[in-house]
């Protein structure tokens, strides 16, 4: 028998471990699914906005997988913990995949970053989403104006999030407390900035008309911003998607002042593009503007500092400029890159396969791509970790994975723990008179899973 531990329960995770069992040259395998989280699924359940039904529906899919006789999800078990690095997964499995996504954010690198009231916008995304780690999170909502930093799908969440009224929200599983708190927020402006022109942006169509339809928010854009991009007059070489950014960026340009909105508005969403954030201003009682030098197109892509600089206004700033890998304890590292050195999925070691090791998902290939994209991705590994197969099956083990998990000082939480928390989580937003609501913390999590043993 071949027994592999996949570590990480997300997009990635599952792929690999649909790969391997789908798969007809290794009949004999089993896949243990790790997560350090009790619940399975990664940004799907974390990452994914809540009003985005459709993109969360993928967990039904990811469901399938883990529920495959020959998968196991193991959840609240973490890899790299003391006891439980590299070498003891070997002596508890005959091969390893890591597929732990990249957990932390790209920073600015500019003065003022770290100042109280300046975030990443993950932080932003963890707590409303309920990840367990983000429950203590509090943000500035009496804010007037918001800023975040960036124009990829992530930063448009976020100014959804902060315009979409919390009334629309209470169907959605947030928990109760970011949901009280967006009720209560005095946010009236959210000026979403981009250093490069809108046929660069990276967030897709259809998330940026979501902008436009919501209700009581306008979105407002400036003319002459977009004309500097010489893509916005001529948008026919454009990729499609960006051709279609564009156009949906023109139409909200060419209407008049105002747009026929309705009496009562109370939220503008400002698209800004050609600004550079230079400083973030404030003091120990919090950030109070953002400083921006404008930008013009260099002719290769990028961009260049125009030497003009403006201070838009916001006591609370997200900041979306990317993800990035974080080493993992035991594996070699490419700082340059943020992810894992390796050869079609095996990790490389000065340039040699570590034996049984593999990577799978963004700690793979960068912070790249949509969900679909880890299908490709985890199938090559899979592919390699089978070609290994040979090397690996028959390897002396430490006998049943989840008790040597234990023996080791974990506290697994099994497929029925995991059924447990989505019980009470029905249960708790029934008690609300909502749908099923998360639990948002570490303890209601594994008390609630600890009733199914």
């Amino acid at each position: 028998m071949l027994r592999v531990a996949v570590i990480g329960s997300g997009p990635s995770g599952a792929y690999t471990a649909q790969s391997l069992i789908e798969q007809e040259a290794v009949p004999d395998i089993e896949v243990y699914v790790l997560d350090r989280l009790p619940c399975p699924y990664g940004l799907v359940r974390y990452g994914v906005a809540p009003d985005h039904e459709k993109i969360k529906s993928l967990q039904n899919t990811l469901r399938t997988v883990l529920e495959h006789p020959r998968v196991h999800f193991v959840g609240n078990v973490e890899a790299g913990a003391p006891g439980l690095g590299v070498e003891e997964l070997r002596e508890i499995f005959d091969a390893v995949v890591f597929c732990v996504g990249a957990a932390t954010d790209r920073h600015l690198g500019i003065p003022g970053e770290d100042l109280p009231g300046s975030h990443p916008a993950t932080d932003f995304v963890a707590w409303y989403s309920a990840h367990p780690d983000a429950a203590a999170t509090r943000f500035a909502l009496t804010a007037r104006s918001a800023v975040v930093i960036g124009v990829g799908n992530v930063a448009v969440d976020v100014a959804r999030m902060l315009s979409r009224a919390a009334a629309e929200l209470a169907a959605t599983d947030m928990p109760q407390g970011p949901l009280g708190a967006l009720a209560d927020s005095r946010v009236e402006d959210v000026w979403m900035v981009g250093r490069r022109g809108p046929s660069q942006a990276k967030f897709t169509t259809k998330e940026l008309r979501e902008l436009g339809s919501l209700p009581g928010t306008e979105v407002l854009v400036r003319p002459e911003e977009l004309a500097l991009d010489p893509a916005y007059r001529d948008p026919a070489g454009l990729p499609a998607v960006a051709r279609r950014n564009v156009e949906v960026l023109r139409g909200w340009a060419e209407q008049p002042a105002g747009g026929g909105a309705p009496v009562g508005r109370r939220r503008r969403i400002h698209l800004r593009f050609f600004l550079r954030p230079v400083e973030i201003l404030g003091d120990a009682g919090g950030v109070r503007a953002v400083r921006f030098e404008r930008t013009a197109p260099d002719g290769s892509g990028g961009v260049t500092g125009a030497g003009r600089f403006e201070e838009i206004e916001g006591q609370l700033v997200l900041r979306s400029v990317g993800y990035r890998g974080t080493p993992q304890p035991g594996l070699p590292f490419d700082e340059a890159t943020g992810t894992v050195p390796h050869s079609a999925g095996r990790v490389l070691r000065d340039g040699a396969p570590l034996p049984g090791v593999y990577v799978a998902g963004w700690i793979k290939r960068g912070p790249t791509g949509v969900i679909g994209t880890n299908r490709p991705c985890a199938k090559e590994t899979a592919r390699s970790l089978l070609a290994d197969a040979a090397a690996s099956a028959g390897r002396a083990t430490a006998g049943d994975p989840v008790a040597a998990l234990i023996r080791a000082g974990q506290r697994p939480v099994l497929w029925p723990g995991w059924l447990a928390i989505e019980a009470a989580e029905a249960a708790w937003g029934q008690g609300m008179g909502r749908g099923t609501v998360k639990l948002p913390d570490w303890a209601g999590l594994l008390e609630a899973a600890r009733a199914a043993t």
